[in-house]
């Protein structure tokens, strides 16, 4: 909702005459809450709703968290706007510890992530790792009430929800190498409205949106999902576009990491780029293993 209301103002802001409502709608990614999302169907779980109101004329719009988006959309549908990218990495939030590193043997951090859980397995073995699902105020109440020794969350979401100083700790991108979209909100629309993507340009950040979608083409190319550990993270440097990406064995027994560089123009053909290389270091194993 925040995201929405946070599109709205910007759509008013730019454009005063025009009349904006919020169509709330929940979606089966909110509702199933006792399952983890890679046993329920993934990501595409929290947007098949909203594409649906779309496709039914209900809506004109809709607003997604960009790392929730699956790869691949329905034909007819696109990703009109990006918008400029807040913090993109996960953060360490615990009552006791101030880091990960400060945890003692066995602490239980909770994580909804197969791929937060992967790179932490790695980094930090005496760590026991256990689900955690919800909205933000659902998993940071478990975490107040004792449920774990601390948990991993995306920043952004944090600081959107003014809950920022939650975080005990930002993890850096070698730590924990974020989800594609992580931090960045995509607006959908339908091809055909081109009203529409002429009005919703003006929320597009360019270079936000290069280094998306290049971390979506890493995980479109690799067949991402919820599934498969996977960590794509693209940042400007220098007029280019430098990739980091990564592919996981679930309990963190292999850990596949490779990284691209390429113009900004070209986003799609960088992403592509890394994921063969992902896949010559060894990710075609890890795939064939989860598949």
């Amino acid at each position: 909702m925040w995201q929405s209301e946070f599109v709205q103002g910007e759509l008013r802001r730019l454009y005063p005459s025009c009349e904006v409502e919020i169509l709330g709608m929940s979606t089966r990614g909110d509702e199933i809450l006792d399952v983890s999302l890679a046993k329920v169907g993934g990501k595409g779980l929290f947007v098949k709703e909203l594409e649906a109101a779309l496709a039914d004329g209900r809506a004109d719009i809709a607003v997604h968290s960009a790392k929730d988006v699956p790869m691949q959309l329905p034909e007819g549908f696109s990703l009109t706007a990006i918008s400029e990218r807040e913090d993109p990495r996960d953060g360490f939030v615990s009552l006791h510890h101030a880091s990960l590193g400060a945890l003692p043997r066995g602490a239980v951090v909770g994580t909804s992530s197969l791929r937060r859980e992967a790179q932490l397995r790695e980094c930090y073995p005496g760590l026991a790792f256990a689900p955690l699902r919800g909205n933000l105020d659902t998993r940071l109440s478990k975490l107040d009430r004792g449920d774990y020794d601390a948990i991993v969350l995306a920043v952004a979401g944090l600081k959107r929800l003014g809950l920022g100083g939650r975080v005990r700790a930002v993890l850096d991108p070698e730590i924990s190498l974020p989800a594609a979209g992580q931090g960045a909100l995509a607006i959908e629309c339908r091809t055909q409205r081109t009203d529409l993507v002429d009005l919703l340009s003006a929320l597009n950040h360019p270079d936000t949106a290069a280094c998306v979608r290049a971390e979506r083409a890493v995980s479109r190319a690799l067949g991402g999902s919820c599934q498969l550990p996977l960590g794509a993270f693209a940042q400007m440097q220098g007029g280019e576009i430098r990739l980091r990406g990564l592919v996981a064995a679930p309990d963190a027994s292999r850990i596949v990491r490779a990284e691209a560089r390429g113009p900004v123009h070209e986003p799609e053909r960088i992403g592509e780029q890394l994921a063969r290389a992902l896949l010559a270091r060894g990710a075609d194993g890890i795939l064939a293993a989860i598949q």
